[in-house]
């Protein structure tokens, strides 16, 4: 799974891939700082059995502290978008290919206002409305969705009604490179209102659809980033559960000193202690962050982002495997080393296809490692089991 990072040039989004994933992609102050798409790893947080069972657990991947497992998900960091980039303005086409495999989006918008639709810092007496820049980044993916589309409509259209196809089916076959499934095509056309006869569908029908499967399939959390910047009444006009206030740049700061020992601070927490003597510039910034963002909205905003996105807009479970439901750990004896995410509404069987494509096709049947119940293969999963998954 996958979650990219978009927003026009110069908003921050650099500064939130690099406070979210602990890296150290290059940032500026100007358009298209970042050429190639970045890569890391962000972590999603959730509560961990291990605590509920006294145990220790050893995770594979991510890491388990004071009793939050924190799961890795990949992350991708794009150029800047402007406005008709899906014409192939500036790095628009770039951007847009980068973002094929995306799950779902988290958009940095300036909510402060202070860059232009382009990126550019705004002059001292003049502001920018950040609903334009909702409105146009919407609107850019959905242009080119259409632009995908439109290739070769009127024969593939035409295919449709002569051989029988089923319009998902081929909407399928021409999104395929997107990630985008059949049953979120045929959520999108009803959503939309669309005829099942292809070969009637205009333009704007093309445009009505690429709309609804961009929300069904690309779905959107807002990171209000400079919030810290910006007047509280700007920020409500976007309140809603997928519009977080958020500051990278102080959650930047903020793990930066916390893993140079200064101070005690975990991601998503809303205080930090000091632990360390440090200059008055040091103090300074870290008395801004306390009042100006902590103590005004409660955390940073990026780690909610990325939990919101995952647990909420993309709608997953957090559901470990092992291999001895007494002692809750695999045959090496690692206590919940691994963890997956997996839809909400997912089956003992989905979990077994997740882990191997053997163990699925070998199911014999599984043990719910807490109540110590026998489960058969459609038995649904919620947040937090332990599977003890027997095959043959």
């Amino acid at each position: 799974m996958q979650i990219g990072i978009v927003g026009k040039p110069n908003v921050g989004k650099t500064t939130f891939f690099n406070a979210a994933a602990c890296a150290d992609a290059e940032m500026a102050n100007y358009p298209f700082t970042t050429i190639d798409a970045n890569r890391g790893v962000m972590y999603a947080r959730t509560k961990c059995p291990c605590r509920e069972h006294g145990l220790q657990c050893h995770p594979n991947a991510g890491k388990c502290i004071d009793g939050i497992r924190y799961v890795p998900i990949e992350a991708i960091d794009v150029a800047g978008l402007v406005p008709k980039a899906h014409e192939g303005r500036g790095l628009g086409n770039k951007f847009l290919d980068d973002l094929r495999q995306a799950s779902c989006l988290i958009h940095i918008v300036d909510v402060s206002g202070s860059t232009d639709e382009e990126g550019r810092p705004c002059g001292k007496d003049s502001s920018h409305d950040p609903a334009e820049d909702v409105k146009f980044l919407e609107e850019e993916i959905d242009f080119w969705i259409q632009g995908l589309l439109k290739k070769d409509w009127q024969r593939v259209s035409m295919r449709c009604k002569l051989e029988g196809v089923k319009i998902e089916k081929m909407l399928a076959d021409k999104l395929t490179g997107l990630g985008i499934k059949e049953h979120q095509i045929k959520t999108a056309i009803r959503r939309a209102g669309l005829s099942s006869e292809a070969v009637q569908w205009n333009d704007e029908d093309l445009l009505a659809f690429s709309t609804h499967v961009r929300q069904v399939a690309k779905p959107i959390l807002l990171a209000l980033n400079k919030a810290d910047k910006a007047d509280t009444e700007l920020i409500n006009r976007f309140q809603g559960e997928y519009a977080i206030p958020t500051s990278a740049m102080s959650e930047l700061a903020l793990v930066k000193a916390a893993e140079h020992g200064m101070i005690d601070y975990k991601p998503g927490d809303d205080s930090f202690t000091v632990l360390k003597e440090m200059d008055d510039k040091q103090k300074k910034g870290l008395e801004y962050i306390r009042t100006h963002v902590l103590e005004r909205f409660g955390s940073t905003g990026v780690q909610q982002c990325i939990d919101r996105a995952v647990f909420d807009l993309l709608n997953l479970i957090a559901v470990y495997p092992v291999e001895d439901e007494h002692k809750l750990c695999d045959k090496k004896g690692n206590v919940l080393p691994d963890v997956f995410l997996l839809p909400k509404g997912s089956t003992v069987i989905d979990l077994a296809e997740k882990v191997h494509s053997d163990l699925a096709e070998g199911f014999i049947r599984a043990v719910d490692a807490r109540t110590k119940k026998i489960i058969g293969h459609d038995h649904e999963l919620t947040n937090g089991d332990i599977i003890h998954i027997i095959a043959k």
